[in-house]
């Protein structure tokens, strides 16, 4: 059983940045598809980004050029820069994992077999 712990999540003005991290209770970026995804109040959860055990990265498209994810094998952590962060951004970011490839379905939540506890994104 796979833990995700998120972490770096907090309230910004328009334009600033943000880091968040994920540490996995297990080394596993070598085999699974990690993603970002985020959820705002009354919205359905939404892919925001995915890297492939290949390093391989999809952005949904109203991140791109803005966000960046990323992640330490050594540290078996995953990361996601947020910069010029708008206020439509605001969410629960949470971190996923499934023991196989992103292929053409990392935007589907029900394939991720776990999930962390959210961190709090605020751009006011």
């Amino acid at each position: 059983h796979v833990q995700l712990v998120e972490s770096g999540g907090g309230s910004v003005e328009a334009g600033g940045s943000l880091r968040l991290s994920c540490v996995a209770s297990e080394n596993i970026f070598s085999s699974y598809c990690m993603a970002w995804f985020s959820q705002a109040p009354g919205k359905e959860r939404e892919a925001v980004a995915v890297i492939d055990s290949d390093a391989t990265t999809k952005y949904a498209e109203s991140v791109k050029g803005r966000f960046t994810i990323s992640k330490d094998h050594a540290k078996n952590t995953l990361y996601l820069q947020m910069n010029s962060l708008k206020p439509e951004d605001s969410a629960m970011y949470y971190c996923a994992a499934r023991s196989a490839s992103c292929a053409l379905t990392w935007a589907r939540e029900d394939l991720y077999n776990w999930w962390g506890q959210g961190t709090q994104v605020t751009v006011s």
